[in-house]
């Protein structure tokens, strides 16, 4: 596990874990697992992929009812993120609020973060 002993990675809004509890009952799902990838105009994108078995690496944070579950290699990147649920007159989905992200892009669906974040020694 990646951060601060005690503290979870991500956490959740009202509106998020609502919805993320609503896609687990419908669906059947164990929950959601959150990564990160290479690509987008910014250099990194989330991923969420629907979870019908939990991965023992993953780091999980349960709350109100929702599972989410942290890839190994995106811990570092996503710690201290906050992950909303955001209803517009256009849109919604899912957004998130993460301290690391140095840039992102105009779209929204892309960002960046410090390189020295993904370096191991």
């Amino acid at each position: 596990m990646f951060g601060i002993p005690g503290k979870q990675a991500v956490s959740m809004t009202p509106a998020a874990s609502k919805q993320i509890a609503k896609l687990m009952t419908r669906d059947n799902h164990q929950g959601l697992r959150i990564g990160v990838k290479k690509g987008g105009c910014a250099g990194m994108e989330y991923t969420m992929d629907y979870v019908t078995e939990v991965d023992p690496h993953d780091e999980v944070v349960e709350q109100d009812g929702a599972r989410v579950m942290i890839a190994p290699m995106a811990q570092m990147f996503l710690f201290g993120t906050e992950i909303d649920y955001e209803v517009s007159l256009l849109e919604s989905g899912f957004k998130f609020r993460n301290p690391n992200v140095t840039d992102a892009c105009g779209c929204g669906e892309s960002i960046k973060f410090d390189e020295a974040l993904g370096k191991t020694a």
